[in-house]
């Protein structure tokens, strides 16, 4: 027999376990009675463990994402850093094919000449001078009001050339005009001034227009340092001309006036009045003697370099030679015109280099004969990356030349011209001034901006 029904609390451990007897003797049977608040606890405590392995394992995920896109980075800029092509001052070594075809790339740069408020030309025909606006499209007679000298000067130097000839007023009825014909009228003063504008009119007042010639230049006769240039013939460029120090080539120059030269800075920048005797310059040549002809060797008479002149950069490298007697013009002795004020040549135009330069850049030889070559422009923005001058052009020099080496000047041409042909006229657009090494890759030639020392080079003539 067994006693009644036990029963143990076991509430302390959430259930209670009763014993039950029957006739084959004692027979043990749990009965588990959960709390419902103990079910409830412990639902959430699993739960919670639950979400903290979820938390756990989300911030380990995280943490490897992390360390996998670091990683990434770390290489994209390792492989940048060891890509990326040097630049020395000195020699420069051969580039990865993918460094070099970042540089070689054509240049996209779309360069778009800005309209000028007034232009100017000149009719080769009767030399009228014919104005043009900014809101107009046609080109108009200039009426003889208000019309002087200095205007005549103004309007030269705006073309290019170095000083005015002649101007005179031409009566209208010697002109053949058509009916809708217009004219401009000069304004008050040569300043900038709004009320000091150039305005259209229908007539005359006083039946006459404005006729004026400029000095000649830009021209040449019809028969006329290279590293991958060509002989020339005489009078191909007739303002080109040898400086000679000491009877010996050094520097090339430009004519643009009888008795004005213009060459670079770094040429004769050590040279002043005390060694003025020892200066010479020959024009009208394009083989260099034993004997030097005396016709076309002149005597320097003044040197004038600019005053901000940077021998470590180059900059402002420009300078103006005075000769002791004016040249005498001839087919083999022409000078070259200036820019036009505000003029922007476009990328890509074909421009030409010549000098009696090294024509290896490896050794010293310098040619007897002079030596061409064709040499594109450069935008300065393409010419500034780091791939190759890395920001060293500044506003007063341009670039031109061959990103694969294949031409450029070299030591012996430097102060020697950059001639770029517009409306059938030679325009010294550049001076030779530096570069790093001659004709190599990525690196091609520096020269001075002339379109940025045309008021430099005007009054510095007129002052003397």
């Amino acid at each position: 027999m067994c006693p009644s029904d036990i029963e143990l609390d076991t509430r302390h451990q959430g259930h209670k376990m009763i014993v039950h007897c029957d006739a084959h003797g004692p027979k043990t049977t749990i009965k588990i009675r959960v709390d419902r608040l103990q079910v409830i606890q412990s639902l959430e405590t699993e739960k919670s463990k639950e979400d903290k392995w979820s938390i756990q394992k989300m911030i380990l995920l995280l943490i490897a994402l992390g360390f996998l896109i670091g990683t990434a980075v770390g290489i994209y800029i390792l492989v940048q850093y060891f890509m990326k092509p040097l630049v020395y001052q000195g020699s420069v070594p051969l580039q990865d094919h993918e460094a070099s075809s970042r540089c070689n790339d054509t240049d996209n740069e779309v360069t778009t000449a800005p309209r000028r408020k007034v232009s100017f030309r000149i009719n080769t025909e009767n030399f009228l001078l014919e104005v043009q606006v900014e809101y107009r499209q046609e080109w108009f007679l200039t009426c003889h009001e208000r019309w002087n000298e200095a205007w005549g000067t103004h309007v030269c130097r705006h073309l290019g050339y170095i000083r005015l000839v002649h101007h005179n007023a031409v009566n209208l009825s010697s002109t053949k005009l058509n009916h809708s014909q217009e004219f401009m009228q000069v304004p008050l003063g040569l300043t900038t001034a709004r009320e000091n504008t150039w305005r259209t009119r229908r007539g005359c007042p006083s039946g006459r227009i404005v006729a004026l010639k400029c000095s000649e230049c830009g021209s040449r006769s019809k028969s006329s340092r290279i590293i991958g240039g060509r002989d020339v013939a005489l009078g191909r460029w007739p303002w080109q001309v040898s400086l000679y120090l000491n009877n010996r080539h050094v520097c090339g120059g430009s004519i643009v006036a009888q008795q004005w030269i213009i060459t670079a800075a770094h040429c004769v920048q050590n040279y002043r009045s005390p060694q003025l005797s020892s200066w010479s310059v020959l024009a009208g040549i394009v083989t260099h003697s034993t004997t030097r002809p005396q016709a076309s060797s002149s005597e320097v008479k003044k040197i004038i370099y600019h005053q901000k002149y940077n021998d470590r950069t180059h900059d402002y490298d420009i300078a103006l030679m005075k000769l002791e007697k004016p040249l005498i013009y001839s087919d083999s002795i022409r000078p070259v015109c200036l820019p036009q004020y505000e003029q922007e040549l476009p990328v890509g135009s074909e421009c030409w280099v010549a000098g009696w330069g090294h024509t290896h850049p490896d050794n010293t030889h310098m040619p007897r004969g002079l030596k061409e070559a064709m040499v594109p422009l450069i935008s300065t923005r393409k010419c500034n990356s780091s791939c190759i001058y890395d920001g060293d052009i500044t506003p007063r020099m341009l670039c031109a030349g061959y990103l694969d080496g294949k031409a450029d000047a070299c030591q012996g041409d430097s102060g020697g011209p950059l001639v770029c042909q517009t409306d059938y006229t030679w325009r010294l657009v550049g001076v030779v001034s530096w570069g790093t090494g001659c004709a190599e890759p990525n690196r091609p030639g520096v020269y001075t901006k002339i379109g940025a020392f045309l008021d430099w080079i005007h009054k510095s003539i007129e002052e003397d």
